[in-house]
C-alpha cells in the first residue's frame, strides 16, 4: 500500500484527496482499478474534489470488505441504496412519501386481513377502524390538509355501518388546529384505544408488517405502538378464544365491538369505567337477594303454615313452607346488600300476602327449563291488540295482577281499561264505573306508564273490578314531554304528585321490585332515582353522552341499569349514585333492559335488532342473540327460572330466546322476513314464512337468526310494544294494529 500523504496541509478540516485519506482517518488505495473500485491519480486534483458521494461510499465499502467488518459493510449497503449520486435520500419508502404514507398502510393492512384465515378475520377486522381514527389524526397533524380529506373520503364508508356518529364528528376535523377544538379527536389522542386479540394473529400481523416495513408496514406498527392498547389472549387459557368459539361467531358477530374493545365511557369499551385505569380490577357487586324484614319473614311462615294446613300439598308438590325455605335469603352475607342499605317503608298486611301468593305461584307454575334435545319449551303468549289508534299510542303498560292495561297517547292522556272487560269502580262518592278510565294532566305526549307491583288475589273478585283486593296495583306512573311525572291513584282516578326534576322530555319510567323508589330516564342524559314519598329526586346518575332511553332495576333494588342512545349500557350503585359497570358492544341505540330474577345476567336490546347477554360480575358480554328485524326491540322479559327471554319489537314479533348455550349450534340460523302473518316459527324451522313480508324480497329485507331463537309469534302487522311473564310463566304481550 501507498503512503498517506495529505490533501492540502494548510486547511483546518480534513477532505478527500487524490490519493490520501477521508475525514483524517480512513486510508485509501491509490488505483484499485483491477478490484472493480473507482480509482484516481494523484495528478487529478480538480476530479478527487468533486467527486460524488456515491463513489466515496463505494470506496468505504470496499474498506470495510477488505478488513473484514462484514456487518459494518451490510448496513452501510442498505443506507447507500436509498440515496442519489449526491448523496440525497430517496423517497422510497411509505414513511417518507408524505401523509399518503397512512393511506398505503392501512391498504396494506386491510389487504392482508382479507386474504387471511377465516377464524382469524373477525378480530383482525376490528383493528381497522382505530388504525384508520389514529391515521386521520395523524395526516391533519402533519399538516397534510389535502391528503387527509383524501384518505378520509377513501376509508370512510367501510365503517359507515358502526361508527357513523364519529364520523359525522371526524368529518368536519381539516387543520391541525381542529385538533385541540375537536372533543372526538381530544378523546381518542388522549387515551389508548384497547383491543383484544388472540396471540397467533397478533403475532402474524407483527410479523408481516415488520416484513412490510418500507412500504407502510413501519407506519402502522408506529401507530399500534403509540395508541393501541392490544391485550394478547392465549387461546387454550381463555375460553372465549377458544377456536370453536371464534369459529361460531366468526360470520354472527363480525360486524359488532366486543365488550373489552375501545375507549372505556365511548362507545364500544370494557366494563371498567375509568378511562384512564390500566387495571382489570372491577368494583365488587352484591348481587344477591335482599333479606326480607324479620317481621315480614314471620308473619309470611305463619300465613304459609296455615294454608299448608287447610290445603295440604298433592302428592309429589312441596309444601308451601318447604318452597319459601327454599327461596327466601334468611341472613344477610357478602354477596348481597344490608337492608339498612336500601332503606324501605315498614311492611304491611298487603305486603305479607303478596309475599304467599308469590311462593304459591312459583310453586305451581309452568316449568321451563330450556331447550330439550333441541326443542324448544310450549311457551304460549297472550296478544291483546289495540285496533283504531290511527298511530296514537305512544305505550302501554299490563299490571302485575293481568287485570288491568294502561295506553299513554300522543294526545297528552293516558287511557285505562280492565283486560276482563268490566267496569273500573271509584272510590269517590256518586261516581258510576266506567268501561275505561282517562287520566287528563299532562301538557304534552305521554312516553310511558308503568303501574306500581302487584300481583293474583287470593281471591278472584265476584263482579266488577274490586278496589278492595289487596294485592291490586295502587298507583301508576306516567312520564311525558312535558318534563314532568305523575303519581296517579287508581282508586281515585286523580293526580296525588306532579314530580319535576328532568330538564328534558322523559322517556322511560320504571318501578323498584319492592315498590316506594322509582326510576326515570330523559333526554338531558340523567337517570334520577325517585321517593313516592319525596316530592325531589334522591339521586342523579349522570355520565352518558346522549339520551337516557331506558332504565332498570337489579332485583334487590341495590342497582340500577340506564341504556343510552350513545349505545352504552351503565350499571349505578343507588346508595352512592358511583357507575360500577360499564357495557359497550351495541351497534345502535340501547331500547330496552331486562335484569334476570338471579340478579347475575343483564339483558339488553337495541335499535338494530340485536339482544345482548351480559354478565354482571366479571362484566362480560355472554353471547348475542339476533332475530329481529330492525327498528327497534320495545320490550324484554325474563321468565321466572331466568333461563328464557321473551322481547317484542317494532318487527310485529314476539320471539322466545334460549339464555343458555345450545349444545351444537351452527355458525348462524336461517334467515326469516320482518314480520309475519300468524304464523309461529319453531327453531327448527328452514324457512319464513310465507305470508311474511319481504320473504320473497330482495336480501336487504332479511334478517338473520341465530340458533338462540326458541320459537318467535308473528302478528298481523301489529308492532309489539310490551312483553311480559307472568308468575305462571305465561307470556302477556300488547301491540296497536298498524293497517
Amino acid at each position: 500500500m501507498s503512503g498517506l500523504p495529505s490533501g492540502n496541509p494548510g486547511s483546518s478540516a480534513p477532505r478527500p484527496a487524490a490519493n490520501g485519506t477521508i475525514n483524517g482517518g480512513i486510508p485509501m488505495a491509490a488505483n484499485r482499478a483491477s478490484d472493480g473500485g473507482v480509482g484516481s491519480n494523484a495528478g487529478g486534483g480538480n476530479q478527487g474534489q468533486n467527486m460524488s458521494q456515491q463513489n466515496l461510499n463505494q470506496i468505504v465499502i470496499e474498506y470495510l470488505s477488505k478488513k473484514g467488518y462484514n456487518r459494518t459493510e451490510a448496513m452501510l449497503r442498505n443506507e447507500s441504496a436509498s440515496q442519489d449520486a449526491e448523496g440525497r435520500p430517496l423517497a422510497v419508502r411509505a414513511e417518507d412519501a408524505g401523509g399518503s404514507k397512512y393511506g398505503k398502510g392501512l391498504e396494506l393492512t386491510r389487504s392482508w386481513i382479507e386474504g387471511n384465515l377465516d377464524i382469524y378475520k373477525p378480530e383482525l377486522r376490528r383493528l381497522l377502524w382505530p388504525l384508520f381514527v389514529y391515521s386521520f389524526l395523524n395526516v391533519v397533524k402533519e399538516y397534510f390538509i389535502q391528503e387527509g380529506r383524501q384518505f378520509f373520503n377513501a376509508f370512510k364508508d367501510s365503517f359507515e355501518d358502526e361508527h357513523s356518529d364519529d364520523l359525522r364528528l371526524l368529518a368536519p376535523i381539516a387543520m391541525p388546529e381542529h385538533l385541540e377544538e375537536a372533543e372526538i379527536a381530544k378523546l381518542y389522542l388522549d387515551n389508548k384505544y384497547r383491543l383484544s386479540l388472540s396471540t397467533v394473529a397478533f403475532f402474524n400481523l407483527i410479523q408481516f408488517l415488520e416484513s412490510k416495513e418500507k412500504i407502510g408496514g413501519a407506519v402502522m406498527i408506529m401507530i399500534l405502538q403509540t395508541h393501541l392498547n392490544i391485550v394478547t389472549v392465549d387461546r387454550a387459557a381463555d375460553d372465549t378464544q377458544s377456536l370453536a368459539k371464534m369459529l361460531g361467531r366468526a360470520k354472527v358477530t363480525e360486524d359488532f365491538p366486543t365488550e373489552d374493545e375501545g375507549i372505556p365511557g365511548h362507545n364500544a369499551g370494557s366494563a371498567n369505567i375509568d378511562r384512564h385505569t390500566t387495571s382489570n380490577i372491577l368494583t365488587r357487586l352484591k348481587l344477591g337477594p335482599l333479606p326480607m324484614e324479620p317481621e315480614l319473614l314471620d308473619d309470611v311462615q305463619a300465613e304459609l303454615a296455615e294454608e299448608d294446613a287447610k290445603n295440604p300439598p298433592a302428592d309429589g308438590q312441596s309444601s308451601l313452607v318447604n318452597e319459601f325455605e327454599r327461596l327466601i335469603k334468611r341472613e344477610e352475607s357478602e354477596d348481597a346488600p344490608a337492608r339498612t342499605d336500601i332503606p324501605l317503608p315498614p311492611s304491611k298486611v298487603r305486603d305479607v300476602i303478596m309475599e304467599v301468593q308469590k311462593v304459591k305461584e312459583n310453586r305451581d307454575r309452568f316449568r321451563i327449563e330450556g331447550r330439550t334435545g333441541g326443542v324448544g319449551p310450549a311457551v304460549s303468549v297472550c296478544m291483546f291488540t289495540f285496533h283504531n289508534t290511527f298511530d296514537g299510542i305512544n305505550c302501554i303498560d299490563i299490571s302485575g295482577d293481568n287485570l288491568l292495561i294502561a295506553a299513554g297517547m300522543a294526545n297528552h292522556y293516558i287511557q285505562v281499561w280492565s283486560l276482563k272487560g268490566e267496569a273500573l269502580e271509584s272510590a269517590l262518592p256518586n261516581v258510576p264505573p266506567e268501561a275505561s278510565r282517562r287520566l287528563i294532566g299532562h301538557s304534552g305526549p305521554v312516553y310511558n306508564v308503568a303501574f306500581s307491583p302487584s300481583i293474583a288475589g287470593l281471591k278472584e273478585p265476584s263482579s266488577g273490578y274490586s278496589r278492595l283486593q289487596p294485592t291490586n296495583p295502587q298507583f301508576l306512573l306516567s312520564c311525558s314531554a312535558d318534563k314532568t311525572i305523575r303519581l296517579w291513584d287508581l282508586e281515585l282516578w286523580q293526580c296525588l304528585v306532579v314530580y319535576r326534576g328532568h330538564q328534558g322530555p322523559v322517556w322511560d319510567i320504571r318501578w323498584g321490585p319492592h315498590g316506594h323508589y322509582f326510576l326515570t330516564g330523559s333526554r338531558d342524559r340523567t337517570a334520577l332515582l325517585w321517593g313516592q314519598d319525596q316530592i325531589g329526586w334522591l339521586r342523579m346518575f349522570a355520565g352518558h353522552e346522549q339520551d337516557v332511553d331506558c332504565v332498570a332495576f337489579h332485583p334487590n333494588s341495590a342497582y340500577v341499569f340506564t341504556g343510552s342512545s350513545d349505545k352504552n349500557v351503565r350499571m349505578w350503585q343507588v346508595t352512592n349514585g358511583v357507575p360500577v359497570r360499564l357495557f359497550t358492544g351495541h351497534s345502535g341505540n340501547v331500547t330496552a333492559l331486562a335484569c334476570s330474577h338471579t340478579g347475575k345476567i343483564l339483558a339488553s336490546a337495541d335499535d338494530q335488532g340485536t339482544i345482548i347477554l351480559w354478565d354482571l360480575g366479571p362484566g362480560k358480554l355472554l353471547k348475542r342473540m339476533r332475530g329481529h328485524g330492525r327498528g327497534g326491540i320495545w320490550s324484554l322479559d325474563w321468565s321466572a327460572e331466568s333461563t328464557v327471554i321473551v322481547s317484542g319489537g317494532m318487527d310485529g314479533t314476539v320471539r322466545i330466546w334460549d339464555v343458555a348455550e345450545p349444545s351444537t349450534a351452527p355458525g348462524q340460523g336461517k334467515v326469516a322476513g320482518e314480520g309475519g302473518a300468524g304464523t309461529k316459527i319453531d327453531a327448527g324451522a328452514s324457512a319464513a314464512p310465507s305470508g311474511a313480508p319481504g320473504g320473497s324480497k330482495k336480501k336487504s329485507k332479511e334478517t338473520i337468526v341465530t340458533s338462540d331463537q326458541i320459537s318467535a309469534f308473528p302478528t298481523k302487522k301489529s308492532p309489539v310494544y310490551k312483553v311480559s311473564f307472568t308468575r305462571m310463566n305465561l307470556v302477556v304481550a300488547s301491540g296497536a294494529y298498524m293497517p
